[in-house]
């Protein structure tokens, strides 16, 4: 055994989650927050029984608004600040926060710069003398935070002077960080990196108060961290030499995955992909502040991408296929060795879908970090199929679905008829209603050997095509789902709430009260 000696879930937990980014939660300010609704949000996991909340990327992201494209991997995205507890800490006035916006859909276009006025007046307000107690602890997290956060709020700076311009296309002294260049646009954007430091100093704190909140409730947060970072980002800007780019500062290689079954010329991704050289002489810190900085707002991490700790199929840049790309060795057990000694514990889900390599399940196993299982890749006729639930191993997290797929209402009609038919025959009852699916395959999760059980809120509701949350490989209208409050019925929770304590996975059951916390399971 190559890892840790105990797995991250203890012998015989049990326990099961809602899987709900938090821009889909209920707001009047056109995107889910941290509000109120947050709050009730793990009330209502609570007294469902539910022991974990699983959200997407909290990054601030940029073009397409897809958390899984940030503009930093420290930052967290300004458009989850609260308005009312900004008029709660009297940083805002109630006037400040009239607005009118659709309350079933993210609208960005409307909320970015509703959001922004909204900083900019808080900011405003701070420096006129409003909550002077709070000064101390402003400055405070400016000094804590310098080491991403100077380079991150030039950077928005920057890119809001530039019209949002992919960094690379500013001008050259800046892509290329001399000094002086930097010095004089520090001087010029003073106020926007006020704004920019202060926006984050605000979001901390809120996200300080939910966590500790949802502690005190029994609710465990998981976040979500994409392997790659995005091109267009502080990280890879404030860090080139992290980043295999050349004289110009501009990718030699993009990630992707090679042709499959799904896809004959593969998939370009596009990110840039690591200097492990130079990161392994560093003992991996970047990336090990990196995980440190979610895990400041959350409890576990899933590691998308984990196939690439292994190896990551790296395409030369400007290939118009991932044809051309080749397997490239990631850090393996090197770097998750150095990380368990830097954090004392691996608390992370492996994201292991696709196709799976021996030296991948090796790496997995070895530090014995639960796999993931989807149910709506197991009904293809193959008993030896691993998304079949009498595959699993216990250390196992097992979804209906993910943010990737269709809902399991919409899965099941776009199926094919045997498709159809191998699912009732796995549950061996004869055929019933597309109504009954989701239902039905949350209590296969529920009920299979995985440690835990996860479903996304739209299938705990029932919810067809329209509450899809994003379609992989189309630009246009994502990560916008959101559930609005009437939809969040008292029968939905209690179903939920029987099918746990009947499946054993409650947080009332005997074996959850001694081994359920969150601190002995990560």
């Amino acid at each position: 055994m190559i890892g840790a000696n105990v797995p991250p879930f203890p012998p015989e937990y049990r326990a099961s989650g809602l899987l709900l980014h938090v821009t889909s939660l209920p707001s009047p300010y056109g995107i889910g927050d941290l509000g109120s609704s947050a709050f009730l949000w793990v009330d209502r996991l609570h007294d469902a029984g539910q022991r974990w909340w699983q959200a997407l990327p909290l990054g601030p992201t940029g073009y397409g608004n897809s958390p899984y494209q940030s503009l930093s991997s420290f930052a967290g995205n300004a458009l989850l600040i609260s308005p009312d507890y900004l008029v709660a800490d009297g940083l805002l006035r109630a006037g400040d926060c009239e607005s009118r916006f659709a309350t079933n859909l993210a609208d960005y276009e409307a909320v970015i710069p509703f959001k922004h006025r909204l900083i900019e007046k808080a900011w405003t307000y701070f420096q006129a003398g409003e909550r002077r107690d709070l000064r101390h602890a402003y400055d405070d997290f400016c000094s804590k935070q310098s080491c991403w956060l100077e380079d991150y709020a030039l950077f928005r700076a920057l890119k809001a002077k530039y019209h949002g311009a992919y960094y690379l296309d500013w001008p050259p002294e800046l892509v290329q960080r001399k000094p002086d260049a930097l010095a004089g646009a520090r001087r010029k954007l003073e106020r926007q990196i006020d704004q920019v430091r202060f926006a984050q100093f605000l979001l901390f704190r809120q996200a300080e108060e939910l966590k500790a909140y949802a502690r005190s409730k029994g609710v465990g947060l998981i976040g979500d961290l994409p392997f790659f970072v995005s091109p267009d980002s502080s990280d890879v800007w404030a860090n080139p030499e992290l980043f295999l780019l050349d004289e110009q500062r501009r990718p030699r290689f993009v990630a992707g995955v090679p042709p499959d079954y799904f896809s004959a010329q593969g998939q370009l991704w596009g990110n840039p992909v690591y200097n492990w050289d130079a990161l392994r002489q560093t003992g991996y810190q970047w990336c090990i502040d990196r995980l440190r900085a979610l895990l400041a707002h959350v409890d576990a991490i899933r590691l998308d991408h984990f196939r690439a700790f292994a190896a990551a199929w790296h395409v030369p840049a400007g290939a118009p296929t991932a044809q051309s790309g080749q397997w490239t060795p990631g850090p393996g057990a090197e770097f998750l060795q150095t990380v368990q000694h830097e954090l004392g514990h691996l608390p992370f889900l492996a994201e292991d879908l696709g196709v799976i390599t021996p030296d991948v399940q090796a790496l997995r196993d070895g530090f014995q970090v639960p796999g993931t299982r989807v149910l709506q890749f197991a009904f293809d006729g193959h008993p030896d199929n691993p998304y079949l639930p009498h595959n699993f191993v216990p250390n196992t997290v097992v979804y209906t679905g993910t943010h990737d797929n269709a809902t399991t209402r919409q899965w099941y009609e776009q199926s094919s008829d045997s498709q159809r038919q191998n699912f009732w025959n796995y549950l061996k009852r004869p055929p019933g209603e597309s109504t009954e699916v989701a239902s039905e395959l949350m209590r296969l999760a529920w009920s299979s050997a995985a440690a835990l059980a996860i479903a996304p809120l739209q299938d705990l509701l029932n919810l067809g095509s329209e509450g899809r949350m994003n379609v992989p490989g189309h630009a246009d209208g994502n990560w916008r789902w959101r559930v609005t409050a009437d939809m969040l019925t008292p029968s939905a929770f209690h179903r939920l709430e029987k099918m746990t304590e009947d499946t054993r996975r409650s947080t009332r059951c005997d074996a959850m009260k001694t081994r359920g916390t969150i601190e002995t399971v990560f």
